[in-house]
């Protein structure tokens, strides 16, 4: 059941987080949403509750550890509790190893990878307080196979299934009833595009979309999908794209 979840999204202000945030709205959930941009966050509370539905949010820098215990917090104090997280937040600028973006591969780190772990250590304690929870993260397609300047976004996404696949088995042994659901999205259209500063990775990248890209609505209905099934079953990893991508 979705209706009367609450509900915490970071990556919230455009594309998967935003869509995702709406539909989970329309089915009943409390939303709490995070992300960098105010002004988005503000405009897509606005719109949920024009909607009828119940949402509020926090300015939110997922490489920020506190920031992450403070939207938790923010769930808590609002509606009384935390049911899922979803970890949405992610950077992609692609480019070969040998331009040597160290300070773009710092930062798919810090968000990808690091605002990740933020994410599961500011929420795992309640989860397992409470002995329910539902932690569900957005990783890619280049978290299941490599592909030409790709190398470190395709790292930090494996990353996230490596991390997600353990915090699964040891929820499962430690009997604390948390689910997980990793998403593997292929060609969605986002703004993720726009973080590549590589000219000829850019081109690539926008060429391959024009062609292929599904609406982020389809990943929010992935999500409900997982959310809404009995507390007893986790389907804990989800591939998926156009029906014309070849990924």
């Amino acid at each position: 059941m979705i209706k009367d979840k609450v509900v915490v999204i970071t990556g919230a202000s455009s594309g998967i987080g935003e869509a995702t945030a709406k539909l989970l709205a329309k089915k009943g959930a409390k939303l709490v949403l995070g992300a960098r941009r105010e002004s988005k966050l503000q405009q897509i509370v606005s719109d949920i509750k024009q909607d009828g539905g119940e949402a509020t949010y926090q300015v939110t820098d997922v490489t920020d550890s506190k920031d992450n215990e403070k939207i938790v917090q923010l769930a808590k104090d609002t509606f009384g509790k935390i049911d899922v997280i979803f970890l949405n937040a992610g950077l992609m600028p692609n480019s070969p190893l040998s331009d040597l973006k160290t300070n773009e591969w710092d930062q798919m780190i810090d968000v990808n990878i690091k605002g990740v772990l933020n994410g599961i250590a500011a929420v795992l304690p309640t989860f397992k307080a409470q002995r329910s929870g539902h932690v569900i993260t957005t990783s890619s397609v280049a978290g299941l196979k490599a592909y030409p300047g790709g190398a470190v976004y395709g790292a930090t996404k494996w990353a996230v299934r490596d991390l997600m696949e353990v915090l699964r088995m040891e929820s499962a042994q430690e009997n604390s009833h948390i689910r997980t659901a990793t998403i593997y999205p292929a060609a969605i259209k986002t703004e993720l595009l726009n973080t590549i500063t590589d000219k000829t990775t850019a081109k690539g990248a926008e060429d391959l979309y024009d062609q292929y890209q599904i609406g982020p609505d389809r990943i929010a209905n992935v999500v409900a999908f997982a959310i809404d099934q009995p507390e007893d079953t986790n389907v804990n990893e989800f591939t998926v794209g156009p029906t014309d991508q070849p990924w």
